[in-house]
């Protein structure tokens, strides 16, 4: 844990809300492909180290995946090797928000109408921490331009938008609007839909490293937008309204994002900051300074009636993803899915919620 301020109440399943109710095949199926990325980590060596009991009980659900044969079969799973343990800490609960992978309009060149670059890593480029740990790194420069003598901060936003990396050959896709291409830092991932009705999906390749800045706060504390009215359509819309107004705002957040195109079979689904498919509502991303990557959350919020159920939110996920603003023990984002219907869950989910962290028993 990252803070003695924070701790973990053991529980028993019968105390998660609707547990009974939940899907656990697919929960597992979420599961079982972070114990498979888990363990490759562990053979490579790969920093930083999963807990190993967590490795145990990864090593358990591959060995022993041929006979999940049902939910039930599934659920007895999760009830045999953890343990559900209450997020504790100071405030009596988190926050979920949510992201989705949008669908852009683009070009593989610049045209007339395309004229907005997504931009491949530099060379130059460095990490200062692993990409799985950049969310609990986000107040501290995360990445820096390597140099003859040493590092330094990298490019911001505006001298990335106003020509700081020209010349290098980094732009592979071109967008028509600033603010499109500014959710898709945000959002990390993105399918690209071209006029010959092909289609690219890109992710996340780094960023610049400096920190993170909300700009839908910014608008709020500097009095430009009403707090009670903000939503991911709401702030698209007022970015948008005025060209000139919404870059200046938008490069209120000094990070940039870099990407690269997915191929093969790693382009079939986004990927998340495990490198592996992201599963829509089962992949959360969270701050693994409280929580390792391929942990199972179950995540319980009364008021979100949006995504599957109007009594609330009862689903246990896997921490897959990472995010600059995912930042505290029960700070989560829900992963919804590609396209509108998905964005449109995404935007509005701003919900009060808990953390049962499900806990590895001690297994021989």
């Amino acid at each position: 844990m990252a803070s003695t301020d924070v701790s973990r109440a053991r529980m028993t399943f019968a105390d998660l809300p609707h547990w009974a109710d939940d899907d656990h095949a697919a929960a597992f199926a979420a599961f079982l492909v972070s114990a498979r990325r888990l363990l490759e980590r562990a053979r490579e060596g790969a920093k930083p180290e999963s807990p190993e009991a967590l490795l145990r009980v990864a090593r358990i659900a591959v060995d022993g995946c041929a006979r999940i044969e049902s939910a039930d079969d599934a659920r007895a799973f999760f009830e045999a090797h953890f343990t559900p343990h209450r997020v504790v800490h100071s405030e009596p609960h988190g926050l979920l928000t949510g992201y989705y992978e949008p669908v852009i309009p683009g070009s593989r060149t610049r045209t007339e109408r395309f004229t907005v670059p997504v931009l491949r890593r530099p060379a130059d480029l460095v990490n200062v921490v692993s990409e799985s740990e950049r969310g609990a790194n986000a107040e501290a420069f995360t990445h820096l331009r390597k140099t003859a003598t040493g590092t330094e901060p990298y490019a911001t936003r505006e001298e990335i938008e106003e020509g700081a990396l020209a010349g290098q050959g980094l732009e592979f896709v071109w967008l028509e609007d600033p603010v499109d291409a500014f959710f898709l830092h945000v959002q990390g991932s993105g399918m690209i839909a071209f006029a010959d009705a092909t289609t690219a999906r890109i992710t996340y390749d780094g960023k610049n490293g400096h920190p993170y800045t909300s700009v839908g706060r910014y608008l709020i504390d500097a009095g430009l937008f009403p707090a009670e009215q903000m939503s991911l359509d709401a702030l698209k819309d007022w970015l948008k309204a005025d060209g000139a107004r919404g870059i200046a705002a938008m490069r209120q957040n000094r990070s940039y994002v870099f990407f690269r195109e997915l191929t093969g079979e790693a382009a079939g689904s986004a990927l998340g900051a495990m490198e592996i498919p992201l599963s829509d509502h089962r992949s959360l991303a969270v701050d693994t300074r409280y929580h390792a990557l391929g942990t199972p959350v179950y995540v319980v919020s009364p008021a979100l009636t949006h995504a599957g159920r109007d009594d609330g939110f009862f689903r246990l996920m896997v921490a897959q993803d990472v995010g600059s603003a995912i930042r505290g023990p029960e700070r989560g984002d829900i992963y919804f899915g590609t396209g509108d219907a998905a964005g449109a869950k995404a935007g509005c989910t701003k919900h009060l919620g808990n953390f049962f962290v499900l806990v590895p028993d001690d297994v021989p």
